[in-house]
């Protein structure tokens, strides 16, 4: 399965966490690459020459189980000249140059020479989310964002949350175990750091207060778009599970909630 890279992470982080909106690209082109195109998209290494071009794609399926994939078949056109030995596809935004939103190797490689039909059949491209970090509510609306299905709206806010049991892919804000003593209560927090490196942190303290009663041993955290119920969107496990005590202080320092994709 295509990953996305480093850039659409960054852009992804940015509109689901307000920092920044994401516009969905007008287009969406397919290429072949001669080598591994990596995360950053240093590693692309196109065909020169020989007629070969990129491949507009807008079609992809409504996003399901965390991926999404092209719907239509693309033919490439006939190649007048040698493009080596082919071995990854990507995805940009552009015909030429642009940002590459997502990557991965060819089932088979392909060497091209003179002459040579190249086409990718209908379902070939498979992008998606692996299991963890991103519930797969926002794994498809986030797909159905970027590969031009449905538009993304930002949340209005996001709340923190703690849980004291596993939180899941599936789960929602009605599904995880939260505290229900002690004054607890989700933290409201609409300020995130610009994110870098496939990751983004909180910009100012994250603060739930001092328990006024045992709030059990808290070992997962959860981002959502409700005070209460709503959508789960990014969750993780702490580094350290802690037990809420009463006169506790249950808080996250500046930048320590780290928040990724995968």
């Amino acid at each position: 399965m295509g990953q996305l890279s480093t850039y659409a992470q960054n852009e992804i982080l940015d509109h689901i966490l307000k920092v920044g909106a994401f516009t969905q690209p007008t287009h969406l082109y397919i290429g072949y690459s001669r080598a591994n195109p990596l995360a950053d998209a240093s590693g692309i290494d196109e065909p020169s020459g020989g007629a070969y071009a990129r491949k507009i794609c807008d079609d992809w399926t409504i996003a399901s189980q965390r991926e999404t994939r092209n719907a239509i078949e693309l033919a490439f056109t006939e190649a007048t000249g040698a493009w080596g030995t082919l071995t990854h596809w990507f995805v940009s935004d552009a015909l030429t140059g642009g940002n590459m939103i997502a990557f991965g190797a060819l089932t088979a490689t392909k060497t091209g020479a003179t002459g040579d039909d190249f086409s990718i059949k209908a379902g070939d491209i498979e992008i998606g989310f692996a299991s963890g970090a991103i519930s797969t509510y926002l794994a498809n609306k986030i797909l159905d964002h970027v590969f031009i299905n449905d538009a993304y709206t930002q949340p209005t806010n996001i709340y923190v949350a703690l849980a004291t049991e596993t939180i899941y892919d599936a789960d929602t804000g009605s599904t995880i175990t939260e505290p229900t003593t002690g004054g607890y209560a989700r933290v409201n927090l609409n300020t995130w750091n610009t994110a870098s490196g496939g990751a983004s942190s909180n910009d100012g303290e994250i603060d739930f207060g001092t328990p006024t009663a045992g709030q059990g041993l808290v070992t997962d955290v959860g981002l959502l778009d409700a005070l209460t119920a709503g959508n789960m969107l990014l969750y993780g496990e702490l580094d350290a599970s802690y037990d809420g005590n009463v006169g506790d202080d249950v808080s996250f320092a500046d930048e320590a909630l780290d928040m990724t994709l995968i």
